[in-house]
């Protein structure tokens, strides 16, 4: 059994940022739960470091390219270092064996007869190393993807055909249900291809910096334009084109991207390997992007986050938690100190490192710090059954990459051991002479606690390994299959005294930038548009949970939901999300329902009601609480 999970290989031209530690986290994780469950997992990432704009900035600073790439790329592999992120293999592209793969894979595609020469002229982008179209600039001149000026570019080109794989890329899209994620996703990328696919130039004569093409071409004039360059590195780290001596680990289980670069991954990538007669990944995993307070993350604006700055402020394993729990997969986030400490006091403090202090105290107070797990079975068969339950739900949703789902989840078993505490009352257990019912109930929750430590482990794994030892195991491949798989209880233990975990925090650790007075503008007394407050108490809006989802038949934009608001019976409502929904995305998921709007009928259904949700160029995201609230719950 093998598990294969990739990071992008991060582009040089600016130091680490919140963006890149989220994806290397979420990838850190993933390779740390598949090696606890006894897969052979290989765990790749790096640096891309070739192209146009390294070549530009390289020379602003008075360096050779590699010099500068040198000096880039190990501020990388430093962070991950220090961030103890579990790679395998830190992978660079000037790396010479990732030249050698890169120009034979193109030396196979060329003679194969899916790369030619023409001519390319069109409009360039030179921070996003990107040719667009003139139908999908911004203002006919600017980038759509980053917004900056594009220069038009004539010269000549070696060209992929992209076009020859547009059907075969399609197919691949019906026949593999889950190979972007999430689901929602993967609509962008089926809208894309079916727009029409144009051949991809792959070539530059403008710049010297890249990857020359193969000598047998004999054309030393180009080098490879930096996206072909760039993803090979998935096959050439395994040697590729070399030695070969990884490739067993290929076809990839999940390359991890921001959304950003998912044509390049879902488009680009899998149409290369098909030329290559190499096996498709099985996902592209695609997260959303971070932003600060509600702004956009910027230079200019100031409000950039340094990873390393919050993690030693804060604690690295906190901010782990705290990156994965705050935001649905695929969803963008909001980061705020605010958002963190409550996660760091509540879901750190108060439910799990307080349930351990829990357990040292009664313990110490009635059992000399000795717990004995031989009556739980006997005493707690309901509450083994919930926690056996809820695990058994846990491994979809990490395979799903629904890394907020999994940690939610995770946290309703320590919801039975706090409730157990308080229903069972070990106290009162003592008093009336009840010992070994008092010691079952304190043995059933240092279980719970045992369990949770272990799943939580690729999240927070010095924490957990702490909270183990405590319990008197270690966390490792054998305990995961003694306590989860097995479903098995600890034996009798003594728990030392141990400091609390997550001390309090009162206030913000970092210093927030100072915001600039917004200038004051004359109010208008009947602006267009404008609504009072009045107006707005007027919309009631609730939390709902969606129960069924089915196609309007014969409509391409209508699917037809069944949501419970808490009221006697769920309410109808057709919603126009179908091009970014499929049906079986939508159970379980919870919405923002408008629920005082008037009934109306469409395409001959009634609808009582409307889901919120917003849209730009990138999609449709349907509007929900962060995290889940019970049916009917107001939005205020």
């Amino acid at each position: 059994m093998k598990k294969y999970i990739t990071t992008p290989i991060y582009y040089v031209n600016d130091v680490p940022h919140i963006g890149h530690a989220y994806t290397t986290i979420i990838a850190d994780a993933a390779a740390r739960y598949f090696r606890l469950r006894g897969f052979d997992t290989f765990f790749l990432t790096g640096t891309d470091e070739h192209g146009q704009k390294i070549e530009e900035a390289a020379k602003k600073r008075g360096k050779s390219p590699q010099e500068y790439a040198d000096e880039i790329s190990a501020k990388f592999r430093k962070l991950w270092d220090e961030f103890e992120i579990s790679y395998d293999k830190f992978i660079r592209t000037t790396d010479p064996d990732h030249i050698k793969g890169v120009q034979k894979a193109f030396e196979i595609m060329y003679n194969k007869g899916d790369i030619y020469k023409g001519t390319y002229e069109g409009h360039y982008c030179i921070s996003c190393e990107s040719f667009f179209p003139e139908s999908q600039l911004i203002d006919n001149e600017f980038c759509p993807d980053c917004g900056k000026q594009t220069s038009i570019v004539k010269e000549e080109s070696y060209f992929f055909k992209l076009s020859k794989y547009q059907d075969k890329l399609l197919e691949l899209y019906a026949n593999e249900e889950k190979f972007v994620l999430p689901k929602s996703k993967k609509n962008e990328v089926i809208r894309f291809v079916q727009g029409g696919l144009q051949d991809l130039s792959i070539t530059r004569t403008s710049f010297s910096w890249g990857i020359p093409l193969p000598k047998s071409i004999n054309d030393p004039k180009h080098v490879m334009y930096v996206w072909l360059d760039a993803l090979l590195n998935y096959v050439t780290a395994l040697g590729y084109g070399t030695d070969e001596a990884l490739m067993h680990y290929w076809p990839a289980d999940y390359h991890l991207v921001g959304k950003d670069i998912l044509r390049f991954h879902a488009v680009y990538w899998p149409a290369f390997l098909m030329s290559l007669e190499l096996p498709m990944p099985k996902h592209i995993a695609t997260h959303g992007w971070w932003t600060r307070n509600g702004e956009k993350m910027s230079k200019s604006k100031g409000n950039v986050i340094d990873p390393k700055v919050v993690a030693d402020a804060y604690g690295l394993e906190n901010f782990r938690y705290f990156l994965l729990r705050e935001v649905p997969f695929g969803q963008d986030g909001d980061f705020s100190q605010k958002a963190l400490i409550d996660r760091i006091n509540n879901d750190l403090g108060n439910d799990l490192g307080n349930l351990l202090n829990r357990i040292i105290g009664m313990s110490g107070k009635y059992f000399d710090y000795t717990i004995d797990s031989k009556d739980v079975k006997k005493l707690h068969k309901k509450e083994l059954e919930e926690t056996k339950t809820i695990i058994e739900t846990l491994p979809p949703l990490i395979e799903d990459m629904k890394w907020h789902r999994f940690l939610e989840e995770l946290w309703k078993i320590l919801t039975i051991a706090n409730k157990a505490i308080d229903y069972h009352m070990p106290w009162a257990k003592m008093k009336e002479g009840k010992e070994d019912e008092a010691m079952a109930l304190i043995a059933l929750v240092a279980n719970i606690l045992a369990k949770t430590a272990i799943l939580l482990h690729p999240v927070m794994p010095k924490t957990t390994q702490k909270i183990a030892q405590s319990l008197g195991f270690s966390i490792t491949q054998e305990s995961f299959t003694h306590f989860i798989e097995h479903n098995n209880l600890l034996e009798k233990f003594t728990i030392p005294k141990t400091p609390p975990l997550f001390p309090k925090i009162e206030a913000p650790l970092l210093q927030e930038a100072k915001k600039e007075a917004p200038q004051q503008k004359t109010p208008k007394t009947q602006e267009e548009g404008v609504i009072t407050i009045e107006d707005f108490f007027k919309v009631s809006i609730k939390v709902g949970t969606i129960k069924e989802a089915e196609e309007v038949p014969k409509s391409k934009k209508l699917l037809k939901l069944l949501v419970d608001l808490g009221e006697e019976k769920p309410r109808q409502i057709i919603a126009g999300i179908k091009e970014f929904y499929t049906p079986q995305d939508l159970i379980g998921e919870q919405v923002c329902v408008v629920a005082n709007l008037k009934p109306a009928k469409l395409m001959g259904y009634l609808s009582e009601g409307m889901v919120l949700a917003a849209r730009d160029e990138e999609g449709l995201t349907l509007i929900g609480p962060k995290t889940r609230k019970k049916e009917g719950t107001p939005v205020k």
